[in-house]
């Protein structure tokens, strides 16, 4: 019994003429524009010159130019790019990279300007004061404000830019450890933490996500006495005690912070001006300190709340360590936001807690 095929009506053994071309041959006439490694090349090349006259237009150094590797020229190239988005040539942006590098070292901080959507659009030079991380190295890391932020803390960043977002104008603060260099984080034990101050401002009228910024000062926490030719002396007073926590001494400066006159300071008991919900955290640092216990000057730092002389409450972090042939307890204190005692809390050490 002869079997014909149903579009042509010929003998079954004439069906396969009809049917697609398959294997190699089918394959070729399917993809008549397959890629060739000589098209690969031809392209990669003309991707690798592309790249070249993007980095020769960014703004930098030479040198600087020669050690950017393509994805460097790339985040450097979008950043700009979202720079003139935002900041169009021939305008008067509120901060940009004409900032000297006088100004800047004068700064508590770097500065920081965000999108609407949380991406980068400029950083200042100074970043690498802060971080140890340039410019460049921090965009390696992504191109939004949560790509060089603690991941934890992402999520209450973004409902706080989100809160500041429906309300130009607004001052917001977030405090965050941010992406330092590995030299930073064997130096100082771990990132950075960073207090944000920032509102949304808008460029132009009637404001829209495309013609709004953020605009922050990033100014670091201070980790340490030592670290204070990072950040800023303004926030420190020091004061001297004998063992049992007597004021002996105290700077002038505690007029500015506390309120009060040196005079009025001398001979009374610092657990006077302590919040009664710190008391004990207070005295597991004194006793860890007049003993001798716990390693390592984190057995001898706190953060606690203390009465200024208007009867509000100030936060304080307050590094403590013997002094004077080990005769008295000398304290070095630095003022806090709320945001910055609620972060500095969060991580107390253990051997800072109350007894």
């Amino acid at each position: 019994m002869t079997i014909f095929c149903s579009h042509c009506h010929q003998p079954l053994q004439a069906e396969m003429s009809c049917l697609p071309r398959r294997g190699k041959q089918a394959s070729r006439a399917s993809r008549p524009f397959r890629s060739t490694k000589s098209a690969s090349k031809a392209r990669r090349d003309q991707i690798n010159a592309e790249l070249q006259t993007l980095r020769s237009l960014l703004p930098i150094s030479m040198r600087e130019k020669e050690r950017l590797s393509y994805l460097h020229t790339m985040a450097l190239v979008c950043l700009r790019l979202r720079g003139a988005q935002l900041f169009p040539p021939g305008s008067a942006p509120p901060v940009g990279p004409a900032l000297s590098t006088e100004l800047l070292s004068l700064l508590p901080g770097f500065l920081l300007v965000l999108s609407a959507t949380g991406k980068l659009v400029y950083i200042s030079e100074n970043v690498a004061q802060v971080l140890g991380l340039s410019v460049v190295e921090l965009l390696a890391q992504g191109d939004t404000v949560f790509d060089i932020l603690d991941g934890q803390a992402c999520e209450d960043v973004y409902k706080k830019l989100l809160l500041a977002q429906e309300e130009p104008g607004r001052e917001v603060t977030f405090v965050s450890e941010m992406c330092t260099s590995k030299a930073f984080r064997l130096k100082h034990g771990g990132n950075r933490v960073i207090t944000v101050c920032g509102r949304f401002v808008a460029l132009s009228w009637p404001p829209s996500p495309s013609t709004t910024a953020f605009l922050a000062l990033c100014s670091p926490v201070m980790q340490s006495p030592a670290d204070g030719e990072v950040g800023s002396q303004d926030d420190i007073f020091q004061s001297t005690h004998i063992l049992d926590m007597t004021f002996i001494d105290v700077t002038e400066s505690v007029t500015y912070h506390l309120g009060y006159r040196k005079e009025e300071l001398v001979g009374q008991s610092w657990y006077s001006l302590l919040h009664p919900e710190d008391v004990n955290l207070a005295a597991a640092q004194h006793r860890a300190v007049a003993l001798g216990a716990g390693a390592g000057p984190a057995s001898g730092t706190a953060v606690l709340r203390v009465l200024r002389r208007d009867r509000a409450w100030v936060w304080l972090r307050v590094w403590a360590r013997r002094d004077g042939g080990g005769r008295c307890i000398s304290c070095t204190c630095t003022c806090l936001r709320e945001e910055e005692a609620a972060h500095l809390r969060s991580r107390q050490p253990p051997a800072a807690a109350p007894a």
